[in-house]
């Protein structure tokens, strides 16, 4: 009987470490089809699993009817032939790969492996480090020997943060094993969650490199973009006018100007630049765009001071409030948000600025330093800054827009608009000074 069988007879038991964004759909999904334990370090998360409470947003309400055991207690891992694990793999202030969550992750699943276990990666790494950094530390923890005792494989993570449409069950996976025979069970066994099928790749490098290609391919686009939006501004030509016209042809690849956040987009390219570098080859193109992206909150936070200027306003100690915080629209996750350099910089030139975003706590307005208020807080705002383009913002009508700003004309509120979510004519028309991405 192989391992598939016996986790599907709910003989063996599935394993997921690290239960956050990634982490919790994949225990959620297979909770629904096998017997799941769901393993983190963080207690304060557990617990909240456990009260039904989803601190991620995207299992949502199910959690409270999911069969999965939450725990913190590493020694349960031990009941587990499965292993995934789906902790977070972010950079160093010298842009760097941390590599820590992960070798740590190792760590704590090597103190618990059994024999004839399989550990599946999903963390985003560069090439090389499932095999190279892991698996020493599996073996080394454990006193077995991959590819004899235990083994291995890697199927890089696809899920999308607050997409309630691309989904988990209908995203081809990629998976790769140590060898054929482990290959196929590691794709049989997510066969059982993706209902859009399984892509074999021919080895556990190759699934490695085509998650980070896959996300700097989508870095560069927006960095092309985001350079053509800082040149169109120049030339007083409207960016999304421009991509409308351009968008009408049908190869248009349908990118737009904005900010790179994130776990991914803007994090992964780093993990390709560090291997490539170690390689001897210093990257041109990934890294420009990295450089483009990685300017933008300051280059906004400066329009954002040029358009106070020009509507007379007194910089120093001007009110500026930013709406939206998070990394995307409609989703708590903040990790990488560069909506953070905007109030940075603002900051620097002395602007009050307080942030509006329906989907932060307590807790990060403690951990970012922020100020964050509730819509209904808002008043007498010198310059507004529509950052990102949350559900709630995207309501707002023109007499509730007025309303947000001091009591004067409009000719003298400011509004930069960073995802174009407002009719900029319109509002130009009405005296607004208008600014937008």
């Amino acid at each position: 009987m192989t391992l598939y069988d016996k986790i599907v007879n709910k003989k063996e038991t599935i394993a997921v470490i690290g239960l956050g964004y990634v982490g919790l759909p994949i225990a959620a999904a297979f909770s629904k089809k096998v017997k799941t334990i769901g393993f983190d370090t963080n207690s304060k998360k557990i617990e909240a699993y456990l009260r039904g409470i989803d601190v991620t947003n995207e299992v949502g309400e199910d959690i409270k009817n999911l069969d999965i055991e939450f725990t913190v207690d590493e020694k349960r891992l031990r009941e587990a032939k499965f292993l995934v694990v789906a902790v977070p793999t972010p950079i160093h202030k010298d842009k760097t790969p941390d590599l820590e969550p992960v070798s740590s992750a190792c760590r704590i699943v090597g103190r618990n492996l059994s024999k004839g276990s399989i550990v599946v990666f999903e963390s985003t790494v560069y090439p090389g480090v499932t095999e190279d950094i892991c698996v020493p530390i599996l073996e080394e923890m454990s006193g077995l020997t991959c590819g004899k005792d235990f083994k291995v494989g890697y199927s890089p993570e696809r899920i999308n943060p607050g997409d309630k449409v691309h989904v988990l069950s209908n995203i081809v996976k990629i998976v790769s094993g140590i060898d054929e025979e482990t290959l196929e069970e590691i794709a049989r066994i997510y066969e059982l969650i993706i209902e859009a099928g399984v892509y074999r790749a021919g080895s556990i490098k190759v699934a490695e490199a085509a998650k980070l290609v896959e996300n700097a391919q989508r870095d560069i686009n927006i960095a092309f973009m985001n350079e053509l939006a800082v040149v169109f501004d120049k030339m007083e030509i409207s960016t999304k006018e421009v991509l409308e016209a351009m968008n009408t042809k049908w190869n248009a690849l349908g990118f737009a100007p904005g900010l790179v956040g994130g776990h991914c987009i803007g994090i992964d390219p780093y993990y390709f630049i560090y291997q490539a570098e170690s390689l001897g080859y210093h990257s041109q193109i990934i890294l420009s765009g990295r450089k483009i992206n990685d300017s933008m909150g300051e280059y906004i936070a400066d329009m954002t001071v040029k358009q106070l200027i020009k509507a007379n306003k007194l910089v120093r100690n001007a009110s500026v409030y930013i709406f939206g915080f998070t990394f995307k629209e409609n989703c708590p996750d903040i990790r990488n948000s560069k909506v953070l350099d905007i109030v940075e910089r603002l900051k620097s030139y002395e602007i009050s600025v307080k942030v509006v975003d329906p989907y932060l706590g307590e807790q990060e307005e403690q951990e970012y330093g922020i100020q964050v208020v509730k819509m209904e807080e808002v008043k007498g705002a010198d310059g507004i800054v529509f950052a990102v383009s949350h559900k709630e913002f995207l309501e707002i009508d023109s007499e509730q827009l007025g309303s947000l700003f001091g009591d004067f004309p409009d000719s003298g509120k400011v509004i930069i608009d960073v995802k174009s979510i407002f009719n900029g004519k319109q509002l130009r028309e009405s005296g607004y000074f208008y600014w937008s991405l």
